[in-house]
């Protein structure tokens, strides 16, 4: 392997990996690991556990269809069964490669498919403005009603607080937006006869197509259902586990609403599963609840693990069953 591929795979892949076993370190470094492992032996219901499984499951198998409603806008014809694989398989490419197993679900598909890449990006690209624009709207429903939540959050948390830019920085960004606004506009109109230039055109259009399924969609109210659905099973998947503990099972909905919350803002840094900002958030939002650091580092520990498991296996799966079920065609 030539350096430039060595650093490459050394920022994408083991420099976040390490980020995030640090942030685990600073976690449990001081912690009490034999009272930690004494409730995952003893305090835990783990038939509650594997039955909170199945949710997550269901919502990974429901993103594959909503993902063939974006698909079928584009006149393209699909088997749904591969769609459900490739999305299974990206969560377990994301395990080793964040964000990488999104190009790749685009890849396997266009390769068993024959739909352009570009155009699945473009779909790709709505599938998770989705999931950002639900993630937001339900941080912004729990912010407005347990506005107490995050000022004790805060509090507790003082590290997370960014000092906001002065208007020096603020103008500084503006003119370096223009004059990369001027740049691509230059790029596309003064140079368009560079092939170049044409190639990135013709990407470009293609991703845009694929970015205006959802306009061209005749179905947006099972679009938005399933997308509904999705969260809802994703809320269970983690809402469930706390039955499997003492300590959670009586903190109430809107205590697993904001925990559930709080850990998706933790997964979308780009760390392999999350692995770290996952803990803290859950962690300390538990703590904000009145649970015992201990008991919150025990929950956290076992839930991220055993699902993650969990998802890795339905990736393998997936990323299995894809060449097999393919087979001579």
């Amino acid at each position: 392997m030539t350096f430039k591929k060595i650093l490459n795979v050394t920022i994408k892949v083991f420099l976040p990996f390490v980020l995030g076993c640090l942030l685990l370190w600073f976690l449990y470094g001081n912690m009490n690991f034999r009272e930690i492992w004494h409730i995952i032996r003893r305090g835990v219901r783990y038939d509650i556990i594997c039955f909170s499984l199945i949710f997550g499951l269901a919502a990974n198998i429901i993103r594959g269809y909503r993902w063939g409603l974006l698909i079928g806008t584009l006149g393209e014809r699909f088997r749904m069964k591969n769609l459900i694989y490739a999305v299974l398989g990206n969560y377990a490419i994301n395990f080793v490669l964040p964000r990488v197993g999104e190009v790749w679900r685009c890849g396997i598909i266009t390769k068993y498919e024959k739909i352009s890449f570009p155009r699945l990006i473009g779909t790709l690209v709505i599938d998770r403005v989705s999931d950002t624009l639900t993630v937001g709207l339900i941080t912004l429903f729990i912010f407005i009603f347990n506005f107490g939540f995050f000022k004790n959050f805060f509090a507790r948390n003082p590290q997370l607080m960014i000092d906001f830019p002065d208007n020096y920085s603020i103008l500084w960004l503006l003119f370096a937006c223009l004059i990369l606004a001027g740049a691509i506009w230059f790029t596309f109109t003064r140079l368009n006869h560079l092939s170049l230039v044409q190639k990135a055109r013709g990407l470009l259009s293609n991703v845009w197509q694929g970015m205006k399924s959802i306009w061209l969609m005749e179905r947006k109210g099972l679009f938005l259902l399933q997308t509904l659905l999705i969260w809802v099973f994703y809320f269970f998947y983690f809402y469930i586990t706390f039955y499997a503990f003492g300590f959670t099972r009586d903190l109430g909905l809107a205590a697993g609403l904001i925990a559930f919350t709080m850990g998706s803002i933790g997964v979308a840094v780009p760390i392999q599963g999350g692995i770290g900002p996952w803990h803290f958030m859950v962690i300390a939002s538990l703590i904000c609840f009145g649970v015992k650091e201990t008991d919150a580092a025990a929950f956290a520990l076992l839930v991220h693990t055993v699902q993650s498991i969990w998802v890795a296996l339905c990736g393998l799966f997936g990323i299995v069953a894809l060449p097999l079920t393919n087979r001579g065609e």
